[in-house]
């Protein structure tokens, strides 16, 4: 994904991507937050989770394959791994009920 592309999601979803080096959680913009008085970056107090084990349920899902993965962190605590390509994510979502098809054809998710 380069810079000028954005990902909307409820706050308790959370999208990274799997490089050679490591993981990298990627800027989203939230259309749902269940807390306004919360660093929503704070995920242990947040979702009782840290990023250390994030990335060791993400890596458990493809074996740390490089490419975009989804984190739902709600109660349900579920891992996705999307695919290698920035338009991956957004069929995951959609697949996941999360955003909708444009009818202008634009690229939103």
């Amino acid at each position: 994904m380069d810079i000028t592309t954005s990902v909307y999601l409820p706050d308790y979803y959370r999208l990274f991507e799997r490089l050679a080096g490591g993981w990298l959680m990627k800027p989203c913009r939230f259309f749902y937050k269940h807390t306004w008085s919360a660093d929503v970056n704070d995920l242990k107090s947040l979702y009782n989770i840290s990023p250390q084990q994030i990335a060791i349920e993400l890596f458990r899902i493809n074996g740390g394959k490089t490419g975009y993965y989804l984190a739902n962190l709600s109660h349900q605590k579920k891992y996705y791994y999307c695919g290698d390509k920035p338009e991956d994510v957004k069929l995951k979502l959609l697949k996941l009920g999360i955003g909708r098809v444009d009818p202008t054809g634009g690229n939103h998710a």
